[in-house]
């Protein structure tokens, strides 16, 4: 399983005989709580280096006051309308009630309710508590569900919103404002996380271009991360918009993002085997891939593939690699090549990193030396 506090290495990585995975040499994060194990588990599977940083944490529902006054709150409003917006808080909902003795009271209100879900997932929790949807929104977002309902007409109705992870402020006063009564319904608040270094770590490496993809299977994680980073949050978001993939598990978690102009992937379907599988297409492609000596090089995030086998590099080797792959078969400067190093320091450095990668790289030959002006890739014809 993957660790909270670090980096989750694939066994064999550094191997330079070993068969590559899908995503080996590429460093992912994963910023979700809920699953994080899992979803660690599928990218370490298919290659990648792992880093879990989880940016929230939920309340239990159990000790959740503001959840248990809603509930009552919801009972006692009597809804003509219940809008579920995800599987896994209707059914935490209705088990969070069976546990303060609500559960019949609650089952029995929202039986009489007409019930919408926003989606498959809210439907079949829907039809697993033996109740019945009257309508289920295709695109699985809350705007098709808002516009039905204003067509419709809800001026005088009472409607109970079951949230999750946050306020839906605009969904909510769209509703208020075509003359509804609303309530909201809490389920699974997040807070950030009692201890934040990993997240700090995170956004420390971002900053330094050493992570290739940060996965978000939820809006509140985009916004907590942004407020951990807090002074850095511009950095974070460059980070996103020059070379680190924001990979959103759907539009409503990418929304954030998407309007603070961050390029963002999303899976055609809101799953989470869909964002692995977009990920695991997606970042092969973003990776340079030269003829050079006679053998191809694909360039990762912190390793090269030499003819589809995995060499991990270290970081001044693999810098000095980008820095020439940036320029295929040109001559790169020393004093180019300083700039690019993690701690940039000095021509002999660069020669010493040189060197390494030389070896890594094996006998063909690959980097050339040009006297007095830098080096360049042997990059084939």
């Amino acid at each position: 399983m993957a660790d909270s506090t670090g980096p989750v290495t694939p066994a064999g990585a550094s191997a330079p005989d070993a068969p590559a995975g899908p995503l080996a040499g590429f460093t992912i994060a994963v910023t979700a709580e809920r699953r994080r194990d899992e979803l660690a588990a599928l990218f370490q599977r298919r290659g990648a280096k792992v880093l879990v940083a989880p940016a929230i944490t939920i309340v239990p529902l159990g000790d959740d006051q503001a959840l248990h006054a809603a509930t009552e709150a919801c009972v006692g409003l009597a809804p003509d309308i219940v809008i579920a917006t995800t599987g896994i808080g209707f059914r935490g909902w209705l088990e969070a009630a069976e546990g303060w003795g609500m559960g019949d009271t609650l089952r029995a209100a929202l039986s009489r309710a007409r019930l919408i879900a926003r989606g498959a997932k809210p439907c079949g929790a829907i039809r697993a508590a033996d109740l019945s949807e009257e309508w289920s929104a295709v695109t699985e977002s809350s705007e098709e569900i808002q516009e039905r309902l204003i067509a419709q007409g809800i001026a005088g109705r009472r409607i109970a919103v079951q949230l999750h992870g946050g306020p839906q402020a605009e969904f909510t006063a769209a509703l208020r404002s075509a003359g509804a009564a609303v309530v909201e319904i809490p389920v699974y608040r997040w807070t950030l996380p009692p201890d934040v270094s990993p997240v700090r770590r995170l956004v420390g490496q971002l900053a330094a271009g050493q992570v290739d993809a940060v996965t978000f299977t939820s809006a509140p994680a985009v916004q907590a991360l942004l407020e951990i980073a807090g002074d850095n949050a511009a950095d974070v978001l460059d980070s996103f918009r020059t070379g680190t993939m924001a990979a959103c598990v759907g539009p409503v978690t990418a929304a954030s993002l998407v309007e603070q102009d961050v390029p963002v992937v999303t899976p055609h379907r809101s799953r989470l085997g869909a964002l692995v599988k977009v990920v695991t297409d997606e970042l092969p492609r973003r990776a340079p891939s030269l003829s050079v000596a006679g053998t191809t090089l694909e360039i990762r995030g912190h390793a090269v593939l030499i003819d589809g086998r995995l060499q991990a590099l270290a970081p001044a080797a693999m810098a000095i690699l980008g820095a020439l792959a940036a320029r295929p078969g040109a001559v790169v400067s020393k004093d180019r090549l300083v700039a690019s190093l993690p701690r940039g320091t000095d021509g002999h450095a660069v020669d010493v990193a040189v060197a390494r990668l030389r070896t890594a790289l094996g006998p063909a030959g690959h980097i050339e030396t040009v006297i007095k002006r830098g080096y360049r890739l042997r990059v084939d014809e």
